[in-house]
C-alpha cells in the first residue's frame, strides 16, 4: 500500500478521498488554488501545495503544476478525483512517466471510451446492446440527417467527445434538424474543442441506470450492482437511488454482466461505471462508460457496505479485488440527493454567495454527509456550486425515502439560494415515490414539483414576524436597563400608547413580495393581521432558537441573520425574509444628499424616473441581495434629481444610488 497519495482535485471529493486514506494511515497532499487556499479539503490534508490562480484551467487542470507537487512532496500516487484530470489519457500517462502511480485505469482504457463514437463501435464488437444510431466518421450534415431520417424521428444529437449534457440536442422532426445540429456543433466546440456528433434513436421514456464495475490487474472484474440516475435537469443527475427500483433479478444480472463484458473489452481496472438507457420493456443498451469514481458512487457504498476508495487504492497498489462477485450482496436502500448553489425557478441558474449559515442534519448509520465546505466559506464562480451530497439508507425505499425527506427539512443553508425546496417537492410527490421514473420526469411532473404553498406561506410569515417583534422587545428591553427608569412605558417594545391599544406596524419583504404587517399586544401574546391571514403569536427567542406558539401550536424554530436578511427554518420550510425599512443612509436631519446601497446586489426595478416628486416613505428603487429584496425610499417629501443605476447593474454596498433633494422647511 502507499505511504502517501495527491489527490488532484478539490471540494466534497477531495474531503472524501483523505477521510478513507486517513483511516487507512496514508499521508495525503492536497492542491489548491488562490480561491482554495482556507477550503476544508486543504485543511484536512496532511499537506497541501499551491498551484496557481482560481480558474481552473490555470491550475486544477494543469497537469505539469499537479506533477511537480507530487514530486516535490514524495507522493507515491495520484487521485484524479472525478471532473478536472480524472478521465484524461494524457494525465495518466504523464504520471506513468513519470513513475507516479495514477490511481485509476490505465491511458490506453480512459482513452478508449473517451469518444463516444469510438467506445460504442468497440462496444458493438464486443457484443454490448447498443441503442440504434449512427457513430460514424463521416461527420457531413448530409451523413447525419441520412441516418437520422433512416432510423425515424426523434433522434438524439450527441457530440461524441461530451458529457454533462453538454453539444446534446432532442431533435422531433426532419424540419428541426439542421437547426439543432449547428446549436449541438456549436456548443460542443465550445466545451471540448470538438464538434464531432453521434446520431442516436431517441427514447421517449427511459430510465438511465448505470452499473458500477471493478477490475484488478490479475483479470479479477465484479459489478457493485446498479444505481437509478433518471431524475435529471438539463441532462445532470439530481437524485441517485440504489439499488434501481423494480429492476427484476434476471435483468439486474444481465445488465451487470454486460458491464463487466464492456470493462474487460478495454482492459479496464480500477473503478469505472457503465451508463445504460432501459426501456420500458425492460431492454437496455449501452450509452457511455465513465472511466472514474462517480459522484453518486456513495449510494453504492451504503447497499453494499464497501468503501470503493479504499477499493481503488488497493487495486492501484496492486493487490486483487477485495471480493469476488458472489460475495457481493445487496442491503437495504439508499438514496443521494446533490444540494447545490442554483435557483431553481430560474432555470437552475448557478449561484454565489457565503454560507452565512450551514447546519447539516446529524450524520447517523442512516444519514451521510459528503461535503468540502463550511459555515462562512464562498461558493465561487470559478467551481461546480455543489455544496454537498446528502445521503440516506434504510432497509427498503420507503423508509430511505422518508429519511431523505426529513434529512432534507433538517438541512439548514443561508446566504445564497439552493435547491433544498426543490429536491423536498421532487421527492415528496406521488410520482417519485411510486418509483415511476425515466429521464422526463421533473419536466412531466413541473407543476407539483414547483408548487407554492400558501397555507405554509402564511404561517412561515407569521414566525417571521415574530421573530422580529421579539427582537425589537429584547433590545428595548436592553436599552431600558441603561436608562434611571427601566420601567418606564416610554421603553415598551409593544407600541404602547396612552389610552389606546398598543400596536406595532412593519413591513416584511417575503419572496419578493411587500407585506404590511399589524400587530397589536394583547398580553403575553399579539394578534396578528395582514392580507396573509390573521394569527395569534407568542414566544420566547433564545439566540437563534425561537420558541413560538402559532395559534396553539407550539414548535421549535431556527432563525438567523445575516448580511442578506434573516433566514428562518421549520420542518415546513425555509423562509428567507428581510425587513423594509427607509434607508439609513439619510436620517430625518439629513434628508438632502444621497440614499446608498445597503449590501452587495443588484438593482431590479426602478419606481420612478430622475426628476419625479416622491412623498415620505415612497419606494425609489429595488434593490436584490441573496434573492432577497430591499426598498430604497425617499427619507421626506422632495425631488429625485438623479438615479446613478439602472436595472440589472451591480451595486457594491455604500454605493451612493440616488441624489436626493428634500423639500425646505
Amino acid at each position: 500500500m502507499f505511504d502517501k497519495i495527491l489527490i488532484a482535485n478539490r471540494g466534497e471529493i477531495a474531503c472524501r478521498v483523505i477521510r478513507t486514506a486517513r483511516r487507512l494511515g496514508i499521508h495525503t497532499v492536497a492542491v489548491y488554488s488562490d480561491a482554495d487556499q482556507h477550503a476544508l479539503h486543504v485543511a484536512l490534508a496532511d499537506e497541501a501545495v499551491h498551484i496557481g490562480p482560481a480558474p481552473a484551467r490555470e491550475s486544477y487542470l494543469k497537469a505539469a503544476a499537479i506533477l511537480d507537487a507530487a514530486r516535490r512532496t514524495g507522493a507515491q500516487a495520484i487521485h484524479p478525483g472525478y471532473g478536472f484530470l480524472s478521465e484524461n489519457a494524457a494525465f495518466a500517462a504523464a504520471c506513468r512517466k513519470a513513475g507516479i502511480v495514477f490511481i485509476g485505469p490505465p491511458p490506453d482504457a480512459i482513452a478508449a471510451m473517451g469518444s463516444k463514437s469510438a467506445a460504442k463501435r468497440l462496444m458493438e464488437t464486443a457484443g454490448v446492446p447498443l441503442v440504434p444510431g449512427y457513430h460514424g466518421e463521416e461527420q457531413s450534415e448530409a451523413a447525419l440527417r441520412g441516418a437520422a431520417d433512416a432510423m425515424g424521428y426523434p433522434v438524439l444529437l450527441k457530440a461524441t467527445a461530451g458529457g454533462g449534457g453538454k453539444g446534446m440536442r432532442v431533435v422531433t422532426s426532419a424540419g428541426e434538424f439542421s437547426e439543432a445540429l449547428a446549436a449541438a456543433r456549436r456548443e460542443a466546440q465550445n466545451s471540448f474543442g470538438d464538434d464531432a456528433m453521434l446520431v442516436e434513436k431517441y427514447l421517449t421514456r427511459p430510465r438511465h441506470v448505470e452499473i458500477q464495475v471493478f477490475c484488478d490487474r490479475h483479470g479479477g472484474a465484479v459489478y457493485l450492482f446498479d444505481r437509478d440516475c433518471s431524475v435529471q435537469r438539463r441532462h445532470q443527475k439530481v437524485i441517485e437511488e440504489a439499488p434501481a427500483p423494480g429492476l427484476s433479478p434476471i435483468v439486474r444480472a444481465q445488465m451487470g454482466e454486460a458491464a463487466v463484458t464492456a470493462a474487460r473489452a478495454i482492459g479496464y481496472e480500477g473503478a469505472g461505471t457503465v451508463e445504460f438507457l432501459l426501456d420500458t420493456d425492460d431492454s437496455f443498451y449501452f450509452m457511455e462508460m465513465n472511466t472514474r469514481l462517480q459522484v453518486e458512487h456513495p449510494v453504492t457504498e451504503m447497499i453494499t457496505g464497501q468503501d470503493l476508495v479504499e477499493w481503488q487504492l488497493r487495486v492501484a497498489a496492486g493487490a486483487p479485488l477485495p471480493l469476488a462477485q458472489n460475495q457481493l450482496e445487496i442491503r437495504g436502500h439508499a438514496f443521494e440527493a446533490r444540494l447545490y448553489a442554483e435557483d431553481a425557478d430560474n432555470d437552475f441558474l448557478p449561484a454565489t454567495g457565503t454560507l452565512a449559515f450551514l447546519q447539516p442534519p446529524e450524520e447517523s448509520d442512516h444519514v451521510r454527509v459528503d461535503t468540502g465546505v463550511l459555515q462562512g466559506d464562498s461558493i465561487s464562480v470559478h467551481y461546480d456550486p455543489m455544496i454537498a451530497k446528502l445521503i440516506v439508507w434504510d432497509e427498503d425505499r420507503d423508509r430511505a425515502l422518508t429519511r431523505l425527506a426529513r434529512a432534507l427539512r433538517d438541512y439548514r443553508i443561508a446566504g445564497t439560494v439552493t435547491n433544498i425546496e426543490f429536491l423536498y417537492n421532487l421527492i415528496t410527490t406521488p410520482a417519485f415515490r411510486a418509483a415511476e421514473l425515466d429521464t422526463g420526469f421533473i419536466e412531466r411532473h413541473r407543476d407539483a414539483i414547483f408548487r407554492r404553498r400558501p397555507d405554509t406561506d402564511a404561517r412561515l410569515a407569521a414566525l417571521a414576524a415574530l421573530y422580529l417583534l421579539l427582537r425589537r422587545e429584547q433590545a428595548a428591553g436592553e436599552f431600558a436597563a441603561t436608562t434611571s427608569d427601566p420601567w418606564s412605558p416610554w421603553h415598551s417594545a409593544h407600541g404602547w400608547r396612552c389610552n389606546d391599544a398598543p400596536v406595532q406596524q412593519f413591513h416584511l419583504l417575503l419572496d419578493g413580495r411587500e407585506i404590511l404587517f399589524t400587530a397589536t399586544a394583547d398580553g403575553n401574546r399579539h394578534q396578528l393581521h395582514s392580507e396573509l391571514g390573521r394569527a395569534v403569536i407568542a414566544g420566547t427567542l433564545a439566540g437563534s432558537e425561537l420558541h413560538a406558539s402559532l395559534d396553539g401550536h407550539r414548535q421549535l424554530v431556527t432563525v438567523t441573520a445575516h448580511d442578506g436578511g434573516y433566514s428562518l427554518f421549520t420542518r415546513d420550510g425555509a423562509l428567507h425574509f428581510n425587513e423594509v425599512r427607509t434607508d439609513a443612509g439619510a436620517g430625518e436631519e439629513d434628508t438632502t444628499g444621497g440614499l446608498t446601497a445597503p449590501m452587495n446586489g443588484t438593482v431590479t426595478a426602478l419606481r420612478v424616473e430622475a426628476g419625479a416628486r416622491v412623498a415620505k416613505g415612497d419606494p425609489i428603487l429595488i434593490m436584490e441581495a441573496m434573492k432577497m429584496e430591499h426598498s430604497i425610499r425617499a427619507p421626506a417629501d422632495g425631488v429625485v434629481a438623479e438615479i446613478f443605476y439602472g436595472v440589472g447593474d451591480l451595486v457594491d454596498g455604500g454605493a451612493e444610488l440616488v441624489r436626493f433633494e428634500a423639500d425646505a422647511g
